[in-house]
């Protein structure tokens, strides 16, 4: 993916690289921290995001062999930048299978994503904690899960329930987050992916 960077983006970048040093972070890492805080304007996701690079390198090879990349909703879709995302949280038959097993919308569309991509996606979750939930009890066998939902009712146990699983993931400690940010990682990753 080829892109041009605009100069806005050029000093944001220096402005928040004269406010903190990350040379110290694996590339991957660095990568993904910088462009969170871009987004966000947000210095304290330096010491609040979660990465191991294995699992960022692991989303980039997945990223580079095509792997398709799913988002809780459209938010998060829509800040993804040259990729397609599958999101069916809009679709009837989200609000159907919600209805019928009292699911959330967006964990009712994350079965319905499932089903369609298998195994080895990206999963990009920036809303929904009970979608971050349902990609972890639902066995989804990601190549990377992107969890950074936002909220005060289950964001943070969601993430930590991420952590303590064992996939491959970025997420963040705390209540904060949002769809800027999880398609701000995930964007790190596709910039880096024709290098």
């Amino acid at each position: 993916m080829s892109r041009a960077v605009h100069p806005i983006e050029v000093e944001s970048y220096r402005i928040l690289r004269s406010r903190v040093d990350l040379s110290h972070l694996p590339p991957l890492t660095r990568a993904v921290t910088e462009r969170v805080v871009h987004a966000s304007a947000d210095l304290d996701y330096v010491t609040d995001l979660v990465c191991a690079e294995d699992a960022l390198a692991a989303g980039l090879a997945a990223l580079r062999g095509g792997a398709p990349v799913v988002t809780d909703v459209w938010m998060v879709a829509a800040g993804i930048t040259g990729r397609e995302a599958v999101c069916p949280v809009a679709e009837p038959a989200a609000a159907e299978l919600a209805r019928a097993t009292g699911l959330t919308r967006s964990a009712a569309a994350v079965r319905i994503a499932y089903g369609r991509v298998g195994p080895g996606a990206v999963w990009v979750v920036g809303c929904a904690p009970t979608a971050l939930v349902e990609v972890i009890d639902l066995g989804v066998e990601p190549a990377l899960v992107v969890g950074l939902p936002v909220g005060f009712v289950g964001a943070a146990e969601s993430k930590a329930a991420l952590r303590a699983s064992g996939l491959p993931a970025v997420s963040n400690v705390g209540e904060k987050g949002g769809s800027a940010v999880a398609a701000a990682a995930l964007n790190a990753l596709l910039y880096l992916e024709e290098k």
